[in-house]
């Protein structure tokens, strides 16, 4: 192994344009950053939406809508979904927020709502942050509890 014969790692290397390293370097000279101007300094950087002194596009357009900062988002179950984890997974007795995490249908922080759309058959008692009044009756219907924290 020779001086002359050293190659960088593969891999290693990204670049196979040296770029300022002087004039036979074929990009020496402006270093590929035209002439002058702002651009071609070191540490340029730009506002994110800059447009050269234009008005930008997120100021020209109206500000709309509404935001509501005391809004709760709950995450909908039908009962169809309840019924599947029953007949599949085996889950018996009651239903509650740790039974539905484990089987991953929400996570530990989300806000349970149950939804009324499917039948359910097996009489069971869940419990969660909100019913509709649909999934309430037909909880009911079947003989189970529907238990609102």
């Amino acid at each position: 192994m020779n001086l002359n014969n050293i190659k960088p790692a593969s891999g290693s290397t990204h670049n196979s344009k040296r770029i300022g390293r002087g004039q036979g370097s074929g990009k020496g000279g402006t270093s590929t950053k035209g002439h002058k101007g702002q651009k071609s300094r070191a540490g340029y950087s730009q506002k994110i939406g800059f447009e050269g002194g234009q008005m930008p596009l997120q100021r020209r357009l109206p500000k709309f809508g509404f935001k509501n900062v005391n809004r709760k988002e709950f995450k909908g179950i039908n009962l169809d979904t309840i019924q599947l984890l029953i007949d599949t997974k085996g889950v018996q007795g009651d239903i509650t927020k740790d039974v539905l995490v484990a089987n991953g249908l929400v996570s530990k922080n989300d806000l349970v709502k149950i939804l009324g759309r499917g039948e359910l058959k097996s009489n069971v008692s869940i419990t969660a942050d909100k019913f509709t009044k649909t999934a309430e009756e037909a909880i009911n219907k079947v003989g189970g509890k529907a238990i609102t924290l």
